[in-house]
């Protein structure tokens, strides 16, 4: 089964940034819209971004917009997710997946990456 890899999580400070990585195998990378969600403890996962096959499209939730960047390197199967001027509401556990044809992220989810903002 498919499960992507997700790394760069940890603990900062408010205001803080990170950087955090997937490297997703398994599938034809280049040929997949990619996501990033994140699910909070007591929460749902939730949508955080998105970016097309090419990465010159992408998308972000509201609580993303303006402080974070999605992007990938098609060549090293990965996609990024730049976290800048976090606050303690964006700590989570961040993971990143497929979408399939019908837009929906695929269900073999990683581990995911935990990311942690202190106030």
């Amino acid at each position: 089964q498919v499960q992507p890899v997700e790394s760069g999580g940890g603990l900062v400070q408010a205001g803080g940034s990170l950087r955090l990585s997937c490297v997703a195998s398994g599938r034809t990378f280049s040929a997949y819209v990619m996501g990033w969600f994140r699910q909070a403890p007591g929460k749902d996962r939730e949508f955080v971004s998105a970016v097309s096959r090419n990465g010159g499209t992408t998308y972000y939730a509201d609580f993303a917009k303006g402080r974070f960047t999605i992007s990938r390197d098609n060549a090293k199967n990965t996609v990024y997710l730049q976290m800048n001027s976090l606050k303690p509401e964006d700590t989570a556990v961040y993971y990143c997946n497929f979408y399939d044809d019908s837009n929906k992220p695929f269900d073999a989810w990683g581990q995911g990456t935990l990311v942690t903002v202190s106030s």
